[in-house]
């Protein structure tokens, strides 16, 4: 592991900041990224033996009344469930893991022996902002890096093996199921760009407010004027709420999709098990299928905007480490 048995970023110097998030994130765990990618693939991929399991205890041991066919099934099941789940209590330590050396590296940028000071007003400001940076602004980043490459391949493996898997076994149902699911790449791209927006004006006015609170511990520019100081908790209250309305109206957009999925589902499966179409198993197994989707599509939504609020901050990060940010040219 690179990042995690030592941090490069030593105590007397820095390296220069990659104008890229992922290329920074590369250079910082490259190797690490590497078995992430690995056990992703492997927990994706075991993680359809229990839907095919399923479908075969319905349709062939119970429907033939066979013992010892349920019994071999069901421990077929519980092996599949206790590997898939070991392999994904792995990845989750190993990412908390990068995710950690990386939140210890970039503090370590930020201490007072790697970052130049200077006199007044200016020191005060270059500290309020190193306190934002270190108490909360670090998180965001490093929490991304540890996931940025194994969670997209993890959730979105699983999507496409599962949808897969659902194809092959009865077309029709599932084109019911992508065609419910279909709305959500139109509302979700929307409501995260305005989120974005706001999340980058939330990380400003918080780390106006750190420099003002630095300037008051100092005594520098005399009393802090209360008006200020009460409009920027303001404006944080407000773009707070602004953010939780989305997020969570696109929650509940979600939810209701995926329960007009399941019904859906219901339906068509019903009407193809009264014609003689398909079996009971088959549809037991789409149910479930379609709520082995609904998770990690969820968690896909949530990575990507994780990413899209990891790459306003890094950039962020690195104009305040005087660093060259991704949307800067050298002169």
């Amino acid at each position: 592991m690179n990042d995690v048995a030592a941090p490069r970023a030593a105590a007397g110097k820095t390296s220069t900041m990659p104008r890229s998030l992922y290329r920074y994130i590369w250079q910082v765990s490259g190797r690490d990224q590497i078995f992430l990618s690995l056990l992703a693939v492997a927990v994706f991929l075991l993680d359809l033996a229990p839907l095919e399991l399923q479908r075969r205890i319905v349709n062939g041991a119970l429907a033939k009344h066979e013992l010892r066919d349920l019994i071999v099934l069901g421990l077929l099941y519980v092996a599949a469930v206790l590997v898939q789940g070991g392999l994904k209590y792995g990845l989750n330590v190993y990412r908390g893991a990068v995710s950690e050396a990386a939140n210890r590296r970039l503090r370590l940028q930020l201490s007072p022996e790697t970052t130049k000071k200077t006199e007044g007003e200016e020191t005060a400001r270059q500290e309020g902002v190193d306190i934002s940076i270190i108490v909360s602004e670090v998180e965001a980043v490093g929490g991304f890096i540890g996931a940025s490459i194994s969670d997209a391949i993890l959730n979105g493996g699983l999507l496409l093996a599962v949808f897969g898997y659902m194809l092959v076994l009865q077309p029709w149902m599932a084109l019911v199921a992508v065609v419910l699911f279909f709305p959500q790449f139109l509302f979700i791209p929307f409501l995260q760009k305005a989120i974005n927006r706001r999340t980058e004006s939330r990380i400003k006015v918080l780390r106006a407010l750190s420099v003002e609170i630095v300037d008051e511990a100092a005594d520098r520019r005399g009393p802090r004027k209360a008006g200020t100081y009460r409009r920027r908790v303001g404006e944080i209250y407000k773009l707070n709420m602004q953010i939780f309305r989305r997020k969570f109206g696109m929650n509940f957009l979600m939810n209701l999709l995926h329960q007009l999925g399941v019904i859906g589902i219901l339906f068509v499966g019903g009407w193809f098990v009264i014609q003689g179409r398909t079996e009971v198993g088959t549809v037991v197994a789409f149910i479930s299928g379609l709520t082995r989707v609904n998770d990690p599509w969820g968690d896909l939504v949530n990575y990507f905007r994780d990413m899209t609020n990891a790459r306003v901050k890094y950039r962020l990060i690195a104009k305040a480490l005087g660093r060259h940010a991704p949307e800067t040219r050298t002169s």
